[in-house]
């Protein structure tokens, strides 16, 4: 770096709001990215309706979590800046500012092209007004035998106060006139989520396309109801009826330096939640009345900025149940992980064969001949992980089992691997995240049923959270207690395992083990480890250890080395490590990052952060994987684990990173952030302005697509898959 030119990057201040994004709305930026997907017409048409209800689906939660928590700083008088210098109410704002057009661009996509190109398809969602009266007469039947006893009507007036709208709700605004008085009265319908959203008509009465059914053919719930309020109202006249949809704060509020016993305060904030905070958003069709909506305004206590017209279907993450349709050309072929080559036993290794449990490896035979490397959904969750627990837990040389659970499915065979543990007389401790956001229900009950079969189970650490991803198998051997470890990057659920992208290893390496011993002592007892072998622990040295990590490549560049860093994560928000990667910048030192969502660094700043780049993926699969890449002068430093670059992550919750020493997967992990880099289907660009453009291949070169590429090369090296 010239005299002149580091003069000039020391005498910037990297601490000013002019280079750090808004979180909230670069979460946002993540959002559209999803939406896109549904725009594209590269995306297989039941895929973009998946993608639309998945947008739906983060905007409920943005809104439950994110919009809530603005709004109660702006009601408690918060005046703290955001790292790029904004107040709670300019946030929310430049939130619905930004919101507003893509919330129009989803009802646009849906009505005026998806669900057209559906109908050509055999897909037909139809208005209850285009129906004939053969199709009528079918629901006005199954509203009478199905729907109508599970309809409460609740009236508005003197006598009856306005009723409580819960959450994510869909409703029905009544107008009804009394036909002996002639008065005018409001009353509210709730559309009962017990039954199903699309009301599927049978295949007689299905739109007919060239002669023949159409493979599928339905009706909204809420219109159904809608055509038969009469049957709700008898002796009115039905004036008109309006959809409406309320989404209210759903955050717990746990105050847990006052709770005796955390899954007790943490049920009773539930049965709060079910209710329902604060409303913090109103959905509304263009057509409604001012006065009725007004008068929601009113009773939800909320203003026209909390407002959202939707033209069309409110709602719309209910789409996702369409997706079961026997429709495999409009949805993306199936993928069946593969088995590890090294799980399978030699003899086994023939095309078109289905393993069986009984073909695999012993898997700590497997692991002690060496470190083991899992890349999810490409390799089986079940033939790795899950057999990894299941093993474990019939051994009759394994003494203890050791894990963390910070979400997993609802019948899990981890849960019934670790019961079995316990059933066969071996030591089993589990700690159980509780205060796992929107899981705390499910966490309750798997910790309930661990309990129930004698398993040692704990509800975390006061004050912080734990999202590390870790097991401990603890083995007797012929000479030896030998301690096997799985460190990864995603949970332990195998449904969510074929959907997200994550890695893990497999190790016996005495170093890891002792770590991880350390670290669970941390966890179950009253232990305050601060020195640990090889892990990066949060919240004890993870951030001085990346710090450190980042500032010996910065050093490495001054002394005149070629220096560099790749960092994968799902957020960089923090604002320290931000500006840590700034003056790495300003080094020399290049910079690729990978981050799937939020990232509040401005790439591309003249003397500021012109050697990084930042790139997002948003395709099949979640981009869920953490690996950090460091040259280190070519003895190439890599290390994977739960945490992203965020204060919460850094600072409030127990994370683990580990790294990777093996050197085979070492060069599996740095082909995995080439490809990732190389990808121009699915990445999408970080402008120094906060927008993002996605890359597409040119004349001169070919698509690549890293995820497929990745499906693609499990499949040639596997060969048998499971």
């Amino acid at each position: 770096m010239s005299r002149i030119k580091k003069m000039a990057s020391e005498a910037i201040d990297l601490t000013s709001p002019q280079y750090y994004l808004n979180r909230e709305l670069s979460w946002l930026e993540f959002n559209a990215r999803v939406l896109h997907e549904a725009c594209d017409p590269r995306t297989l048409l039941l895929e973009r309706l998946k993608f639309i209800a998945i947008f739906s689906s983060n905007l409920d939660e943005f809104f439950m979590v994110r919009v809530a928590a603005l709004k109660q700083q702006v009601e408690a008088q918060v005046h703290r800046l955001s790292p790029d210098g904004r107040l709670p109410q300019a946030q929310l704002d430049a939130i619905g500012q930004r919101l507003r057009p893509l919330v129009q661009r989803q009802d646009q996509l849906f009505e005026k092209e998806l669900l057209p190109q559906l109908a050509a398809k055999g897909v037909c969602l139809m208005d209850y007004v285009d129906l004939d009266p053969e199709q009528r007469s079918y629901l006005q039947n199954y509203f009478y035998e199905q729907i109508f006893p599970v309809l409460t009507p609740l009236a508005v007036d003197p006598g009856h106060p306005f009723p409580h709208i819960s959450n994510l709700s869909l409703n029905l605004a009544v107008s009804v006139k009394d036909t002996v008085n002639g008065e005018e009265h409001f009353a509210r319908v709730k559309v009962p989520n017990t039954l199903p959203r699309f009301i599927e008509l049978p295949e007689s009465l299905r739109v007919r396309q060239k002669g023949r059914p159409s493979v599928w053919s339905g009706v909204p719930l809420e219109q159904v109801i809608a055509h038969n309020l009469e049957a709700l109202f008898t002796g009115m006249d039905i004036q008109d009826y309006y959809p409406f949809r309320v989404t209210r704060n759903a955050d717990l509020e746990l105050e847990e330096d006052e709770a005796d016993d955390l899954l007790q305060a943490i049920e009773q904030e539930l049965r709060k939640r079910r209710l329902g905070g604060t409303a913090v958003r109103l959905e509304i069709q263009p057509d409604m009345p001012d006065n009725i909506q007004q008068m929601l305004l009113e009773e939800l206590e909320i203003t026209t900025n909390d407002v959202y017209q939707v033209e069309g279907l409110l709602g719309l993450k209910d789409l996702m149940s369409l997706m079961s349709l026997p429709l495999p050309q409009l949805k993306d072929a199936p993928w069946n992980a593969v088995t590890p080559p090294r799980l399978k036993r030699p003899s086994e290794l023939t095309p078109d064969r289905i393993l069986s449990a009984e073909d695999q490896e012993d898997i700590f035979c497997v692991i002690r001949r060496g470190d083991l490397f899992v890349h999810h959904p490409y390799d089986s969750f079940n033939r790795s992980i899950q057999l990894f627990i299941t093993q474990a837990a019939l051994d009759p040389n394994v003494l203890a089992i050791k894990m963390t659970l910070y979400r997993t499915a609802g019948e899990s065979p981890i849960i019934d691997a670790l019961i079995a543990a316990a059933e066969n007389g071996k030591q089993v401790a589990v700690l159980v995240e509780l205060k796992a956001r929107f899981d705390e229900e499910n966490n309750i009950h798997r910790a309930r049923k661990l309990e129930n079969a004698g398993v040692h189970v704990v509800y975390g650490l006061m004050g912080l959270k734990t999202h590390t991803k870790v097991i401990l198998v603890v083995r007797r051997e012929a000479d030896r207690i030998r301690r096997y470890v799985h460190i990864g990057t995603g949970n332990y659920n195998h449904r969510t395992a074929r959907l997200y992208t994550d890695v893990g290893l497999l190790s016996c390496r005495e170093d890891l083990g002792a770590d991880l011993t350390d670290l669970f002592n941390y966890l179950t007892g009253y232990s305050r480890q601060q020195n640990y072998r090889k892990l990066l622990v949060a919240p004890v040295n993870l951030r001085d250890r990346m710090i450190a990590l980042i500032h010996r490549e910065i050093q490495q560049a001054r002394n005149g080395h070629h220096a560099r860093i790749v960092a994968k994560m799902n957020a960089l928000v923090d604002p320290q490590m931000i500006k840590t990667l700034y003056e790495a910048s300003q080094a020399g030192v290049k910079v690729d990052l990978i981050i799937r969502g939020v990232c509040c660094l401005r790439p591309g700043l003249p003397n500021v952060s012109e050697n990084i780049s930042v790139i997002s993926i948003v395709g099949r699969y979640l981009e869920h994987s953490r690996i950090f890449y460091f040259h280190n002068q070519g003895q190439e430093e890599i290390f994977i684990g739960s945490a992203d670059w965020m204060p919460r992550n850094l600072d409030r919750r127990v994370e683990v990173i580990t790294p990777v020493e093996d050197p085979h997967i070492l060069k599996d992990l740095q082909e995995i952030l080439g490809i990732m880099l190389a990808d121009n289907r699915h990445a999408w660009e970080l402008q120094p302005n906060g927008q993002y453009t996605q890359r597409r291949p040119d004349a001169n070169h070919l698509e690549q697509d890293s995820q497929t590429q990745f499906m693609e090369t499990a499949a040639q090296a596997y060969e048998v898959r499971e």
